[in-house]
């Protein structure tokens, strides 16, 4: 093809394809759109002619030509790394050794990754199973709810008990304490009552510090003193009657309750005054008391305010509101200390406490029987 060929061709094409005219086809070079023109075409129409052509022609040619033979195959490759005018000209070719490093590349970094997958599925499982170790050596109510004896030994509920407690207790409690849930708080606190256990053996066992033992511990006992105090009630003598144990219906059959005193550590006040009144001479400490009762099938019936530990059985019996529930012939299970008989006796009713020896060289075998009766019952209120 000759040079005026050529340029024939060209006008040819410029007047067929560029007519002056505003077209709605974006890749016309006639195409010129009326919004959003922020600055003014500087190509020339001819370049945009040329742009244009070498656009058609790329998207004429497909993108996979089938290889005819296995020597077309093994050619070169090429790699598109190019600028836009580079592309028009040709591909920019690559050599076989280049490619060749590419590929040995790739399946290293295969390889790599694969390996790394593993490593990334060994180190979770491992994971698992160390946090599933960690939860089993934890001490928790998920952990000792599968034992019947390990929850009543810690804390003399049943797991049926447990949770109507912990459902009862949980709409008072506020979610302060993040380190525990609330069914690990409140094994805590009725492990402390119940066994009496230090803040420091707590936190060991519970894996927290010993303030938040004694801030876990504080927000419960309050919240347990108002929620559960309306379970504290005087029954009546049908319902007494209707549920006796056996051990009590031979020999105490008359039974209303069994009483005690309990004594809780306090602090040594700095009020000189408190700190008398609370001295207890039998704890040899600062001591609050309290007088419980029980009922023979062991529900607390009557729980009395705090008193000093300085006050006797006596006073705190007298004074407490303990003597004006009682009916005649009902009969009170107590023990040496609660020289009561005289104020029972006004309101008919009688104290059962063991036979002392005093004055006496020994007991006679129908008193040391009564003793022994009355002792085997009237322990569980300790």
């Amino acid at each position: 093809m000759t040079t005026v060929d050529r340029v024939v061709i060209n006008v040819y094409n410029f007047l067929f394809f560029f007519v002056g005219e505003a077209s709605l086809d974006s890749s016309s070079p006639d195409f010129v759109p009326s919004l959003f023109v922020y600055k003014k075409q500087s190509q020339t129409p001819m370049t945009k002619m040329e742009r244009y052509q070498r656009k058609r022609k790329r998207d004429e040619r497909p993108d996979m030509q089938p290889a005819s033979s296995m020597a077309e195959m093994e050619q070169d490759c090429t790699i598109d790394h190019c600028s836009d005018e580079e592309k028009a000209e040709g591909d920019c070719p690559v050599s076989r050794k280049e490619h060749d490093d590419l590929c040995f590349t790739h399946h290293q970094l295969q390889e790599d990754y694969i390996n790394l997958q593993q490593d990334c599925f060994k180190l979770r499982s491992e994971n698992e199973e160390l946090r599933n170790e960690l939860q089993k050596s934890k001490f928790s109510y998920s952990n000792v709810k599968s034992s019947i004896q390990l929850l009543l030994f810690f804390t003399g509920l049943t797991s049926v008990i447990f949770e109507w407690l912990l459902k009862k207790l949980a709409g008072s409690i506020e979610i302060g304490h993040q380190a525990l849930p609330l069914e690990d708080q409140l094994l805590m606190v009725l492990m402390k009552l119940r066994m009496g256990l230090s803040n420091t053996d707590l936190a060991y066992r519970f894996h927290v510090t010993t303030s938040t033992v004694s801030n876990i511990y504080r927000s419960w006992i309050s919240v347990m003193s108002v929620v559960l105090k309306p379970l504290i009630k005087w029954p009546n003598k049908g319902a007494i009657l209707k549920n006796m144990p056996k051990t009590f219906k031979r020999h105490f059959k008359k039974c209303r309750c069994i009483i005690d005193c309990t004594e809780i550590f306090i602090a040594r006040p700095s009020n000189l005054t408190a700190r008398a009144q609370t001295w207890s001479n039998y704890k040899h400490s600062n001591t609050l008391k309290y007088l419980i009762a029980i009922t023979p099938a062991g529900a607390i019936s009557f729980l009395s305010s705090g008193w000093g530990g300085r006050v006797s059985d006596k006073q705190i019996s007298k004074e407490s509101g303990f003597l004006e529930l009682l009916e005649p012939m009902d009969e009170v299970l107590a023990d040496r200390g609660f020289l009561i008989r005289d104020e029972l006796a006004a309101c008919g009713a009688i104290l059962r406490i063991p036979h002392f020896t005093k004055g006496k060289k020994q007991l006679s075998a129908l008193e040391v029987d009564t003793s022994r009766q009355l002792s085997r019952v009237r322990i569980h209120v300790e």
